[in-house]
């Protein structure tokens, strides 16, 4: 300040930034700033950072800043992005590098490499076809529900059986794969692996396919010999990706059939032993020495009778009994316009829990809540039954941050949000919850079109994300807390509620399984940090 404007103020009797009193406001100033960052979810962790770390966190953020200033549109939002030119960026190759810890709400069909499943489908041997209406148009291609089912032989023989092209198609006829896919009415083969791919395959939310893909790709995942190798890429591109532990929601809504079996399976214990079988021989490979492991969050559908939820609830605790260690939670979900509110479940909820108990049965819940609808308007109040059902995590919790009084809940009880930043809704959701202090982990939720079929690439995908966010909750260290996260609300063994919140507490400090990973993973992101500050080492010279 001039020596003239310094007299002036002195004249007119403005304080002094000197004066006590005012020295006194910004201490009480700096106090309030240091009061509120201690609620943030990474507060702790970034003053245990180390001096690479830090390092590396501030050369992840200048080159994120210099990338958005140079991109000519915003990469975080509407996901019509051109991959092509994303998986050049140097953020891009960050994302792909950085170890990822546990992703937590996986979906198989939707980390399937679809061009190779549908090469598997078209030499399959009795696999067929079939909708409950003729695919004759353009429409119904689009939009008729499609089966896949094995069968040794089909209603009609080939030579004289009605193309599922034709309006003359009798519904839920059994047409042979290979016949249909010769006869698709637009290029034959070529034109029906197209099709295929495009009912596959998760587009963004405005695709009007979008939500018929996991049907189609689960009917195919209940017969073995499909199942088996989709399992074993599934579990190689999650290891590639960075990924070392997985757990899975899956929806049985098809009876499994063994290899050249007609008859199904009455249960669904012989596809979890397949899920073992693939895992463990993925483990005993070179690309698999590392991963951890992989399980199954049971799935069912709100929009069944309470009849069909309760057999459907059997025949989980059946595979439960048979293979405890493939059964790791249960999820009831739907948001469709028949989708019950959780509310209306809680008998059936209540009569489980007490199955569980009976039989000694450790299958915790683990319920999606909070959605936000399609159309932006709010889904029912099932944040309120996820916590009084006692639920160990939330998936989704995007309306959470509206709830002061569930918020606080939520952290009491040290309840994990599963939340996806795929959604084009989601961008400012994320710093919501986090500048509330409550713990996230990243997923890939399938709903929410956050994979694109590729197989590969799905969670780097979004990490990417995150890390467009100009929030500096979305930095590296803030990334680095919700991947810790997904390691600490993990279900690596079955825990009961006292054992599971205890470990939860100790984190890395504690002497069981969770603080070992924790402790691996951070070595892991160690070298990460190293390999960004030698990699980007111009970045960080102006420092």
């Amino acid at each position: 300040m001039a020596a003239d404007d310094k007299e002036w103020e002195l004249e007119e009797g403005i304080p002094q930034v000197e004066d006590p009193f005012i020295q006194q406001y910004l201490q009480g100033r700096d106090s309030l700033i240091l009061q509120e960052q201690k609620q943030r979810h990474d507060f702790n962790l970034r003053k245990a950072l180390t001096p690479v770390a830090a390092r590396a966190c501030k050369i992840v953020s200048q080159i994120r800043d210099r990338e958005l200033t140079q991109a000519s549109t915003p990469y975080y939002g509407p996901p019509a992005l051109d991959w092509e030119q994303v998986r050049k960026t140097d953020i891009w190759k960050i994302a792909q590098k950085m170890p990822k810890g546990s992703l937590l709400n996986a979906s198989i069909h939707g980390l399937i490499n679809v061009d190779k499943l549908i090469d598997i489908v078209l030499i399959t041997a009795g696999l067929h076809i079939s909708s409950p209406q003729p695919l004759s148009s353009q429409e119904a291609r689009l939009k008729s529900p499609v089966t896949f089912q094995y069968t040794s032989s089909s209603t009609q023989s080939v030579k004289h059986s009605v193309s599922i092209w034709s309006a003359a198609y009798v519904a839920s006829e059994l047409i042979p794969v290979q016949q249909a896919a010769s006869s698709f009415p637009d290029g034959g083969e070529t034109g029906f692996r197209e099709w295929l791919k495009r009912r596959c395959t998760l587009g963004d939310e405005q695709s009007s396919d979008a939500c018929h893909g996991a049907p189609i790709i689960n009917s195919l995942l209940s017969y073995e010999p499909i199942l088996r190798p989709c399992l074993r890429d599934v579990f190689a591109h999650l290891a590639a990706d960075g990924v070392d532990y997985a757990e899975f929601r899956h929806t049985f809504a098809h009876l499994y059939r063994r290899e050249g079996t007609d008859t199904p399976d009455a249960d669904q214990s012989e596809w979890c032993h397949v899920f073992q079988q693939e895992l463990r021989r993925f483990q005993s490979t070179d690309e698999g020495r590392d991963f951890y492991g992989a399980r199954i969050i049971w799935t069912t559908s709100r929009s069944l009778s309470n009849r069909e939820i309760v057999e459907n609830m059997q025949t989980c605790l059946f595979a439960k009994y048979d293979y405890p260690e493939v059964i790791c939670g249960f999820d009831i979900l739907g948001t469709g316009s028949d989708a019950r509110p959780l509310s209306d479940l809680v008998p059936l909820l209540f009569w489980f829990r007490k199955e569980c108990m009976d039989a000694g049965l450790e299958i915790p819940f683990f319920f999606h809540a909070g959605e936000m609808a399609r159309d932006g308007v709010r889904a029912d109040h099932g944040l309120y039954d996820a916590i009084l059902l006692g639920t160990r995590r939330i998936c989704d919790g995007s309306t959470l941050y509206e709830h002061p009084l569930l918020t606080e809940s939520v952290k009491e009880k040290k309840i994990l949000v599963e939340f996806s930043p795929t959604s084009s809704r989601s961008e400012h959701v994320l710093p919501a919850l986090l500048s509330r202090g409550v713990s996230v982990a990243l997923c890939g939720n399938h709903l929410s079109g956050g994979f694109d079929g590729r197989g590969a690439e799905g969670f780097t995908q979004v990490i990417w994300r995150v890390l467009q966010g100009v929030d500096d909750h979305a930095d590296l260290a803030g990334l680095a807390m919700l991947v810790e996260n997904s390691i600490r609300w993990s279900c690596y063994d079955d825990q009961p509620t006292g054992e599971w919140l205890s470990e939860i507490r100790e984190g890395i400090l504690g002497e069981k399984v969770k603080a070992r990973r924790l402790q691996e993973w951070w070595a892991r992101f160690e070298q990460f940090c190293e390999w960004v500050t030698v990699t980007f080492a111009e970045e960080g010279s102006d420092e």
